[in-house]
């Protein structure tokens, strides 16, 4: 009896890691998000599932209520805004003011990368959208890991490939993932390009040709609920900084390997159909984003030294309006320019302590 419970119980687990293993592969078909109106959302390389969830660029929040796979469209029922569940740490770091110490157990700044898709590239640099040896998608992950050291973190890209790209590639990953988690991490990131039309992604960020991130969260795991306030906190620190730079949130189902980190998150920069320049642009961004979140440094500018300028160029106005409010005021309580001036240059001198204007003689 108790042979037969296991044997059963083994056949259910393998039909749910099969069923997890494909609802993981995006395939080669794009399936389109509804909402209850008819009107587009989003779209999706892979197939969308009853309970997958979707946060759109203004926040608003759906639920994947029916899926037709003949159509390749979903239909999602609005679910509202997410506003009343943030925290306020989230908010904190949305604004660059959380903790500046690391998060992981390594003891210093230390972010961890890999790309399940190993073959993912970019048509217009690359020449096709999948190349076996040197994919375009480790040139993006380079450039973020380059981005992120440039602020002061350590950050490890595993160059590791995990061909072919079928529904076992997160399997395959699953024990580099788990090796990069040895080194204690505050993030675990699995760099990936989208299958959609680019101009679902080209946008502008200070100016920039950039590729937007789609952030992914798969669902179908115990960290689900931490892997979504993560990706939550990188939006919201995103849409501070850099306004559409995080096209959206989707959450779909599987678990991408998120179930053995609450900070791992899924990135994807750009399309097959983007130029590869514009995913790559696209990181020095997310990087500041990153260590906003996870370490509160500032997501915009640069840093220290921008805070600075910035201070300083408002501390400069400030000295200019306080000069001209006294010239007024010297001028109305004298009656004349000549007192007016002189008036004005004993005031700057107790202001300055005789450091400049006319000094007081001495009782």
């Amino acid at each position: 009896m108790m042979r037969r419970l296991l044997a059963a119980a083994l056949c259910l687990l393998a039909l749910l890691s099969g069923q997890l293993a494909r609802a993981e592969n995006d395939g080669d078909c794009v399936f389109t998000l509804l909402d209850a109106d008819g009107q587009a959302l989003t779209q999706r390389a892979g197939r969308m599932y009853v309970g997958d969830e979707y946060i759109a660029p203004d926040d608003r929040c759906y639920r994947i209520v029916s899926v037709d796979d003949a159509k390749l469209t979903a239909v999602a029922e609005s679910t509202g805004s997410p506003e009343d569940e943030i925290s306020p740490n989230l908010l904190a770091a949305a604004v660059g003011t959380a903790t500046a110490e690391p998060t992981g157990v390594s003891g210093k700044k230390l972010i961890c990368m890999y790309s399940t898709h190993s073959d993912e590239s970019y048509v217009p640099d690359d020449g096709t959208e999948s190349k076996w040896k040197n994919a375009g998608i480790y040139d993006v992950g380079e450039s973020l890991k380059q981005a992120l050291e440039a602020l002061g973190i350590d950050a490890v890209y595993s160059r590791e490939t995990f061909l072919p790209h079928d529904a076992d590639a997160y399997t395959r990953s699953r024990r580099t993932a788990e090796e990069l988690l040895k080194k204690g991490p505050d993030a675990l990131i699995d760099v990936h390009r989208d299958a959609v039309p680019a101009n679902q992604y080209e946008t502008k960020v200070d100016g920039d040709d950039v590729s937007k991130v789609r952030l992914f969260v798969g669902r179908s795991n115990p960290n689900a609920a931490a892997n979504k306030a993560f990706a939550r906190q990188l939006k919201a620190a995103a849409d501070e900084a850099y306004p559409g730079l995080v096209k959206d949130i989707f959450i779909g189902r599987g678990n991408y390997n998120q179930e053995l980190y609450p900070h791992a998150i899924l990135l994807e920069f750009g399309t097959h159909e983007i130029d590869k320049d514009k995913a790559i642009a696209s990181t020095k961004y997310m990087a500041n984003v990153l260590n906003a979140v996870l370490y509160g440094g500032a997501a915009s500018g640069t840093g220290r030294g921008a805070g600075l300028k910035s201070a300083m160029k408002g501390a400069g106005w400030a000295v200019l309006a306080l000069a001209v409010a006294a010239a007024a005021y010297a001028l109305l309580a004298t009656g004349s320019g000549r007192a007016a001036a002189h008036k004005l240059r004993r005031n700057f001198s107790e202001l300055t302590g005789g450091l400049f204007g006319d000094r007081h003689p001495r009782d």
